[in-house]
């Protein structure tokens, strides 16, 4: 399932931006139309003194601002469209956040607190903390509740230039509270402008209950869970997190066969606390592999040959205190597509900025500005099979925009811990950064 948002909103009224110093189309010359790799990755597609015209939540032409306003059909509808100086500012395709879990009720404060005294995520877990903390509060609450929570997570990623969403459920663990939090994501989706993908990580740990019993919590998730959100057509992916404490390789194995005889993509959390034989998965052609702080070079040479993107999530590197970051450099000198995404949830990451993202991709993980921008929003489309419609600005493509106060792209990273973004363009309707006002 895809959910757009537009329907809950008056239809977008044309949009005409004008004056812009930089727009990073994210259109490339090179390339074979997969996603992004190698010396690819940084190529932006810079037009300077450029505008867009936006018309029903689409972009319908591109190109410099001076042929823009002799337009015969802009000429005779002038006073219909909204025109926007963007006064020599930077625009750049929406930013896709291909990995969050944003159904959560609480933050963990606890573990927050532990983790500042030295105690590492797994001792954490095995205090009763991390996960299975979050489990308790999305099981009590009302679906009401956990979309009103997803909707403002939105809402706040939306003000810092993100207008497509990946949102996992995850923290509820049983048949019922998963099938919940995938319905409050999509009840959320339809109170938000811009779009959401929805994931089912019902495989996220093995809930407490499951403890010593974790085969029929696997039957339940492959035999029940899955097959009524295919049915429901509540989620388009089936996510695990494949990692010790969590579920094995051969228990992914069985999930991502569940998933595949019922219709939904697959991806996986893979690589962040350990290593896994990564070749055994692609066999499943995931759209993605996320984390990946460990990984071999003989699988850096599989996945080279692959368009599974592997998305990369520093975030929860950051909050985590750890001085390992993902390998971004090697993977990209190997020609394997990388994406950048938040990770956002409340025990590793609770980031809603994508721009922080990329500032720790560059600061930690020796990639270029022009790098970091690529991998968050083409990218990002491409872990999300949604390349098509969203990650570059092209005529025919969703209206999703990201207008920055700054003169040069490479300040988006620059300027970390600050949110420098004017206003965002989701589907054609403009969210004002720093409010709940949306136009259009």
């Amino acid at each position: 399932m895809v959910a757009s948002t537009k329907s809950s909103y008056r239809a977008p009224c044309p949009l005409l931006l004008v004056d812009i110093g930089q727009l990073l189309t994210l259109r490339s010359a090179f390339g074979n139309g997969g996603p992004r790799r190698g010396p690819y990755l940084g190529d932006l597609g810079i037009l300077e003194k450029a505008s867009v015209l936006c018309l029903g939540g689409k972009i319908v032409s591109v190109g410099r601002t001076r042929d823009a306003l002799h337009d015969p059909w802009l000429v005779k509808n002038r006073k219909q469209v909204m025109e926007i100086d963007c006064a020599g500012q930077v625009v750049v395709p929406g930013f896709v956040d291909s990995h969050t879990h944003p159904a959560f009720l609480t933050p963990r404060l606890v573990d927050f607190e532990r983790r500042a005294a030295g105690a590492t995520y797994e001792q954490i877990a095995q205090a009763g903390g991390g996960i299975p903390s979050s489990i308790d509060p999305v099981r009590r609450a009302g679906k009401t509740l956990l979309a009103e929570k997803v909707r403002l997570a939105l809402h706040e990623m939306a003000e810092q230039g993100t207008t497509t969403v990946e949102a996992k459920s995850g923290y509820g663990l049983t048949l019922d509270s998963e099938l919940k939090s995938l319905e409050a994501i999509r009840h959320a989706a339809s109170h938000w402008p811009g779009t959401v993908v929805a994931t089912l990580l019902g495989a996220h740990v093995v809930p407490p209950e499951y403890r010593e019993r974790s085969s029929k919590y696997l039957d339940m998730v492959c035999r029940e869970m899955i097959p009524q959100a295919a049915r429901r057509r509540l989620a388009h992916f089936v996510d695990v997190f494949c990692e010790r404490g969590a579920f094995t390789l051969e228990e992914t194995e069985k999930i991502f066969q569940a998933a595949e005889a019922n219709g939904l993509a697959v991806r996986a959390h893979v690589g962040q606390l350990s290593h896994i034989d990564l070749r055994r998965l692609l066999r499943f052609s995931p759209v993605s592999f996320d984390h990946m702080d460990h990984v071999r070079d003989e699988d850096i040479s599989h996945l080279a040959r692959h368009d599974t993107v592997a998305t990369l999530l520093p975030g929860s590197n950051y909050f985590l205190g750890l001085e390992m970051f993902p390998p971004a450099r090697q993977l990209i000198d190997s020609g394997v597509p990388v994406a950048l995404a938040t990770d956002y949830n409340p025990g590793s990451s609770p980031t809603a900025s994508m721009p922080f993202v990329l500032s720790l991709a560059c600061t930690h993980m020796q990639m270029s500005p022009a790098e970091a921008i690529a991998a968050s929003t083409i990218n990002g489309a491409y872990a999300l099979r949604l390349q098509d419609r969203k990650g570059s600005v092209e005529a025919g493509k969703d209206a999703d925009l990201a207008v920055f106060e700054v003169n040069d792209y490479r300040e988006i990273a620059y300027w970390f811990a600050s949110n420098r973004c004017a206003f965002t363009i989701l589907n054609g309707v403009l969210v004002a950064s720093g409010g709940f006002v949306a136009v259009g």
